[in-house]
C-alpha cells in the first residue's frame, strides 16, 4: 500500500508542463516549499492536513485541496480507503466516476520482512499518481471536502522486492483523459496503466536510514 509520499519543492515538472496549468505548477511548488519537505500522510480526525491534488481545469490540470481517505456519514471510513486496488475498479467502474491526480516526487514503503524503509522516485521528476475521488463532510462541520484514494496496481520488478503493490502512474499525455468529467471505463484504466509502465520502469528504490514518518 502507499501510506505516505513526498513532494520535494525542487521537482522537475517539465514533462507535465503542457498538461498542467502554469499557475497551478507555480502554486504547487509554493505548497511544497511551505511543507518544508515533510512526509505527506493520510488525513485524519487529529491530523487535518489537506494535500495538493490535480483535478480537471479549463486549460489543463488545476490545483485543488484533497482529504486523503474517504469521509462517509460524517466520519473517516471504517474500511481502508487511502488506497484502491485497480482490480476492484475494473470490477466496479462506478468507483471511477470522479478522478484526480496526486502530484508527488516519491512514495515510501516499509518492507515487512526486515522493517526497512525504502523511497521510490524518478530522479526528482514530478510524478502523477492516479486517484479516485468523492466528496464528504466531517460531523459537525459543514465544509465539503474533496476526498481521494490512490489507485494501486501490481508492483514493477524494482518495487516488488519491497512491496507487491505500487501506484498507477499517469503519463503527461494521459492527464486529460484521466481527469475528463466523463465516466471512466475499465478500458481507460487499462490503457493508463499500460502507458505508465515506461515511467514505472524508470523508478528506482533507495533504502532510507530513518523512517519517513519520524518527527
Amino acid at each position: 500500500m502507499c501510506a505516505s509520499y513526498g513532494l520535494d519543492p525542487r521537482f522537475d515538472a517539465e514533462r507535465y508542463r503542457e498538461a498542467v496549468e502554469e499557475d497551478s505548477l507555480r502554486r504547487l511548488r509554493e505548497r511544497a516549499v511551505a511543507n518544508a519537505g515533510a512526509t505527506i500522510r493520510p488525513t485524519g480526525r487529529v491530523q487535518r492536513n489537506l494535500n495538493p491534488l490535480l483535478v480537471g481545469g479549463e486549460s489543463g490540470a488545476a490545483l485543488a485541496d484533497g482529504w486523503w481517505g474517504f469521509l462517509i456519514d460524517g466520519a473517516p471510513s471504517k474500511f481502508p480507503s487511502i488506497n484502491t486496488r485497480s482490480e476492484r475498479l475494473r470490477e466496479r467502474p462506478a468507483g471511477m466516476r470522479r478522478r484526480a491526480i496526486v502530484p508527488a516526487t516519491s512514495w515510501f514503503e516499509l518492507r515487512k520482512g526486515d522493517r526497512r524503509w525504502f523511497e521510490f522516485a524518478d530522479r526528482g521528476e514530478l510524478l502523477g499518481l492516479a486517484a479516485v475521488v468523492q466528496t464528504g463532510r466531517l460531523g459537525g462541520d459543514d465544509t465539503e471536502h474533496l476526498c481521494y484514494s490512490i489507485v494501486m496496481q501490481p508492483a514493477s520488478p524494482v518495487v516488488a522486492s519491497v512491496h507487491d503493490r505500487m501506484p498507477v502512474l499517469v503519463t503527461p499525455d494521459r492527464v486529460g483523459d484521466w481527469l475528463a468529467p466523463e465516466p471512466a471505463s475499465p478500458a481507460l484504466l487499462d490503457s493508463v496503466i499500460a502507458d505508465g509502465r515506461a515511467l514505472g520502469a524508470a523508478i528506482a528504490g533507495t533504502e532510507r536510514s530513518t523512517s519517513p514518518l519520524a518527527g
